[in-house]
């Protein structure tokens, strides 16, 4: 997912570049950028007990 918000940027700064009448779909593609790479960080982002989100799932799963 990280990656797709990687290409998300790059493909709104081209975007921006090439003609100002898509201006607004470039920064639309900067916002769910922005938006992907915070729902990452919800996921891997360890609480404060130091366990991710994504390894509480792991271990219900091997229950």
């Amino acid at each position: 997912m990280s990656l797709a918000a990687g290409a998300l940027v790059l493909g709104a700064v081209w975007l921006w570049r090439k003609d100002s009448a898509f201006r607004k779909q470039a920064v639309l593609m900067l916002f769910l950028a922005a938006v992907m790479a915070v729902n990452v960080a919800i996921w891997t982002i360890p609480t404060s007990d130091g366990v991710t989100p994504v390894d509480q799932i792991e271990a219900q799963a091997g229950e």
